[in-house]
């Protein structure tokens, strides 16, 4: 597991290294279009200094998205407690405690580091789990905080929405030009750039969140050394695959589950890997543990 932490932060970097090259792809769309190289360096510095503020407001911005809120252990006991217990057991800060009335069973973490993270679940979620369920999927959560998954996320999450506006804004720019000398072919690469950019964020995205979720599953089954007690509450989530009623695809790969609406394509374009399969590996493992 170490290996697979270190190797997660190396990727980092590489994952970082490739957002700022598409990023930069697209301002070099702008600049070869209007014939001014200047203009990709004000996209690029733009896009990193949305990314900056990002990073800082997104846990915010996430939670809001989602409908959250907050709780304190008078609130809910069995929750809290839970969420308490494991981070003393880990040797990490209790974080903020969140719950979302929305009868879909999920869990998300959030925040920059273990002493600015958050915690939410579902109302959905505390109904249909047992405490051993419930404490494996809270475990999860905890995981990703302790590996600083939830790091990664939030800049992730800030690059793919800057890629996203990027692309729109040039896209917009590009087809309601005035410019009577327009290109032709400077128009379809620009076009072909500007949307393959925002595809490759996603995919990009999907990778780090499938990655980090089998990590995340094999620390929470360490922390509790009860992996039986997760691999149940994905058997339990794949049997009530209902999609969360505030969806956002941006922030999608921060939950315990895919949130969002099943499709045709569900499964290629998930940022989970499946649940089954998740299961299984813990199943299969229970003896490392």
């Amino acid at each position: 597991m170490y290996k697979a932490i270190a190797a997660n932060k190396r990727n980092t970097v590489i994952i970082m290294t490739v957002f700022v090259a598409i990023i930069g792809l697209i301002g070099w769309g702008f600049s070869y279009y209007y014939g001014n190289n200047s203009i990709a360096i004000i996209v690029i510095v733009s896009a990193m200094a949305y990314a900056i503020i990002q990073y800082y407001a997104a846990s915010s911005i996430a939670v809001s998205m989602t409908g959250a809120s907050e709780i304190q252990k008078s609130d809910n006991p069995r929750l809290y407690r839970m969420v308490e217990n494991i981070c003393i057991t880990v040797g990490i800060p209790t974080p903020k405690v969140y719950i979302i009335d929305d009868p879909a069973p999920n869990a998300f973490a959030t925040g920059r580091d273990p002493k600015h993270a958050i915690v939410g679940v579902t109302t959905g979620l505390l109904e249909l789990m047992d405490d051993n369920e419930l404490e494996g999927v809270i475990a999860h959560e905890i995981g990703h905080i302790q590996n600083y998954d939830i790091r990664v996320s939030m800049i992730t999450f800030g690059l793919v929405s800057a890629i996203g506006i990027l692309s729109d804004i040039a896209i917009r720019m590009l087809f309601f030009s005035n410019s009577e000398n327009r290109n032709p072919f400077t128009l379809i690469i620009g076009v072909v750039v500007l949307i393959l950019a925002p595809i490759i964020a996603i995919m990009i995205q999907m990778a780090v969140s499938r990655q980090r979720e089998y990590l995340a599953d094999s620390t929470g089954a360490m922390t509790t050394r009860n992996p039986e007690g997760l691999a149940s509450a994905l058997d339990k989530l794949s049997q009530n695959t209902i999609p969360m009623k505030r969806q956002n695809s941006a922030s999608a790969h921060l939950f315990f589950s895919n949130p969002l609406k099943k499709s045709t394509f569900s499964g290629l374009f998930s940022t989970h890997p499946p649940l089954a399969d998740r299961s299984e590996r813990l199943r299969s493992n229970q003896d490392k543990f």
